[in-house]
């Protein structure tokens, strides 16, 4: 049993361990490695897909054998990876996950600014690699969700399982998002990196949604979206009206999660991981050969003799 120490939870503490953080060169709020084990929750880098050449950072479940299925959660604005650690550790060891701060943020290169989703998408298409015979399930959390819907629209065939939109952010602001990103807009030069970084990206968001729902039409793996009814950062609404419009190949399964905010991830790891374990198919029962009955053969009754 690992129990990690509380992390920084609600606006004004998120804000203060954000200075904090950037004032002590630490990209974590509070290091992940001082709460799990290496072999529970490892922090790992891996280079950006594109050419881009920006070494990413992202948390993972380390496993001996390889799991069936290997989830990869594409996080929100600010995008720290950190916040999902309690639902690393508790994953059963046959699924696999990797949470990764995408770029621009935390321990992601560049330092700089990525506006550009396209862009944001490329450079973690390989988050998407899995090993023989294991599948993906994609989920996108909050802004990560346009994200992850380019990813999965340039996914190669048959490696990608399903598509997960959590929380998803799609261009409309509820009231807590609002009055955030007019605030920050104001103290933009004086806010931590990261935050001005989620704050310029949520909004120049709007402009780059037609391809995400072009790409949308036009996945051919289950499409999921979960969405708590509290949500007061991205309306519930919003949710519901993007998969009404949405004239998929397959239908768009919608599930409310009541009483539920905008940070899932907050919330109780169990219902998190049962919500999510909900978008994986059952697997299928192994093909058995049928038993056929033993067939007594006449020789099968000779008796050897005893040696004279």
């Amino acid at each position: 049993m690992f129990v990690a120490r509380r992390r920084p939870k609600g606006v004004l503490e998120i804000g203060l361990a954000a200075v904090t953080a950037a004032a002590t060169g630490r990209t974590e709020h509070a290091p992940t490695a001082a709460d799990y084990p290496d072999h529970v929750v490892r922090r790992i880098t891996f280079r950006a897909g594109g050419e881009l050449g920006w070494r990413i950072s992202a948390l993972t479940t380390p496993r001996e054998r390889t799991a069936p299925w290997k989830i990869v959660v594409v996080t929100g604005a600010p995008s720290w990876a950190e916040y999902w650690a309690p639902a690393l550790a508790a994953l059963p060891q046959d699924r696999e996950m990797v949470v990764v701060d995408r770029p621009g943020y935390a321990g992601s290169e560049p330092i700089e600014y990525v506006g550009d989703i396209r862009l944001q998408a490329r450079a973690l298409a390989p988050l998407l690699e899995a090993k023989p015979g294991q599948k993906v399930l994609l989920v996108g959390q909050s802004y990560g969700a346009a994200i992850a819907t380019l990813m999965a629209a340039g996914a190669k065939p048959g490696r990608l399982g399903g598509l997960v939109l959590l929380s998803g952010y799609f261009g409309h602001s509820g009231p807590t998002a609002d009055f955030l990103l007019k605030t920050g807009s104001r103290l933009l030069k004086l806010i931590p990196r990261d935050l001005r970084h989620a704050v310029l990206e949520v909004s120049n968001q709007p402009q780059q949604l037609d391809g995400v729902r072009a790409a949308l039409t036009r996945l051919r793996v289950p499409v999921h979206v979960i969405h708590g009814d509290r949500d007061d950062f991205a309306p519930i609404e919003i949710a519901e009206a993007l998969v009404a419009e949405t004239r998929s190949r397959r239908p768009v399964r919608f599930q409310k999660a009541p009483g539920a905010d905008h940070f899932l991830n907050d919330g109780p790891v169990d219902v998190l991981l049962a919500a999510l374990e909900d978008c994986i198919p059952p697997s299928r029962p192994r093909l058995t050969w049928p038993s056929w009955p033993k067939i007594a053969w006449p020789w099968s009754r000779i008796q050897p003799s005893a040696a004279g």
